[in-house]
């Protein structure tokens, strides 16, 4: 397989024309119909120009091995797991490469209850597509594909259902909108107008999947939606990623308060308004979101990075909340994966019943500095620094659960290879700017020498 191309519990995902083709999707749809024992199966995509070309892929492959497709169009990846599990399908396929750049694309697999799969479930489908040997149907087996109208309904009205729309909508808030040419450009400023009542001003809202900033809802990609917000005159700024499920906020100011704070603010909410209860968090997720459940006195679970990671563990603990650090909120409520449009609401409920704005709100969230950075490697290097890691650290809890996560009590270094770039990321966290960056430059100098002593080796 080429480089580009990334296999894992994130699904399959690679470059248009290079190693993402029609045939790979084909063959993987083909793979997954075996996989779930044909039936229905739900397809949706994001904006990439390339969608169409892959969603008939897809449909192609899952019609060959007797699966019945059923069309949804452009929905957020929430919308996709949804439906899944509602219109009672046997899986479900998210054509899309989420946060990569445009001209990447990438299949997602769902099982039959609207979760994406999980390590086993994910080799065993990879396993079936390697195998190449798929039930092949005759032509008067084939089932006609079906198209659902209406898809993103029932997500929207359940999302209201939960929150106190009204006390949103008497608020009237002004809202500045950052969509990155995604399926957000189709729905997020009628969700915010129609359902909670706000004003909204948009920006990158053509659904073009034509990326006119970095698709990371990070604040260096942020200045536009920065500027919105303050000559608009907005009382918040939502940012978005290219398929819905993360959602970053800026301040009244036109200041990024940073992806965590989405999750801070939407543990902070449920926990008050919507009922206690363990939360579960990845191990990247800042140790503010920990401190707002804690002092609300519930327990906090962590998991490996990944949303399926996170959805298990809220199911096995009866978690009422929980989410990534990268503004991936999950409310059991609603359905346990990454929302942006849950994130919103609870984000303007939260405001609505405190009656503070978001800068009065984050300062009374304990402030933690965060550097977040990531370095290309080959797959083969990352058991080397881990081994270098596990030497340097050796007076020190470190959790080998994903990578490595040092844990020095007010502070943690976390080092990890990525599930969807052929990267290793490095993330700290500290009560000061300065400590947060001597610790990943202190990283650097450990993962350099762990690679020329493999070299050297």
């Amino acid at each position: 397989m080429k480089a580009s191309l990334k296999v894992g519990v994130s699904g399959v995902r690679g470059v248009i024309g290079e190693s993402f083709t029609p045939q790979l999707a084909t063959s993987f749809a083909q793979a997954f119909g075996t996989f779930v024992g044909g039936g229905a199966v739900v397809v949706g995509r994001d904006t990439r120009p390339s969608g169409v070309m892959i969603e008939n892929a897809v449909v192609a492959g899952l019609q060959s091995v007797g699966c019945k497709p059923i069309l949804v169009g452009i929905v957020p990846t929430p919308t996709l797991l949804m439906l899944t599990r509602d219109l009672g399908a046997n899986g479900g396929i998210a054509i899309t490469a989420s946060h990569n750049p445009s001209e990447w694309n990438a299949l997602k697999f769902v099982d039959r209850n609207g979760l994406f799969l999980d390590e086993a479930h994910a080799q065993e489908l990879f396993d079936l597509y390697h195998q190449q040997d798929f039930p092949l149907v005759r032509e008067e087996a084939l089932q006609q594909v079906q198209r659902e109208s209406a898809p993103m309904h029932r997500h929207f009205q359940r999302i209201v259902d939960y929150v106190d729309a009204a006390a949103i909508r008497a608020r009237k808030f002004k809202v500045a909108v950052d969509c990155c040419n995604g399926v957000g450009a189709l729905s997020s400023a009628n969700f915010l107008r129609d359902q909670l009542g706000c004003e909204v001003v948009t920006i990158f809202d053509k659904p073009s999947g034509i990326f006119e900033r970095e698709p990371e809802p990070v604040p260096k990609n942020l200045t536009r939606l920065c500027e919105t917000v303050v000559k608009e005159k907005c009382a918040i700024g939502f940012a978005q990623d290219p398929d819905g499920d993360r959602l970053a906020i800026v301040n009244e100011n036109g200041q990024p308060i940073g992806e965590d704070l989405t999750l801070a603010f939407a543990v902070w909410q449920v926990l008050d308004k919507h009922g206690k209860g363990p939360i579960a968090i990845n191990l990247s997720a800042s140790k503010a979101v920990e401190d707002v459940a804690r002092a609300r006195g519930c327990e906090v679970i962590r998991t490996k990075i990944g949303e399926i990671n996170v959805a298990s563990a809220m199911l096995k603990n009866r978690c009422v909340v929980g989410g990534e650090n990268n503004g991936g909120v999950m409310v059991s409520a609603i359905h346990p994966c990454r929302d942006s449009f849950v994130a919103m609401a609870l984000a303007l409920e939260l405001m609505a019943h405190t009656g503070k704005s978001v800068s009065q709100l984050r300062a009374e969230i304990p402030e933690y500095f965060v550097e977040r950075d990531k370095l290309e490697i080959r797959s083969d290097q990352s058991p080397e620094i881990l081994r270098m890691i596990r030497r340097e650290f050796a007076d020190r809890p470190v959790n080998f659960l994903d990578g490595a996560f040092v844990d020095f009590g007010d502070a943690w270094l976390h080092v990890r290879r990525s599930n969807t770039e052929p990267v290793i990321r490095v993330t700290a966290e500290a009560r000061t700017a300065a400590r947060a960056k001597e610790m990943t430059a202190s990283m650097y100098d450990l993962i350099d020498r762990a690679l020329q002593a493999r070299h050297g080796a």
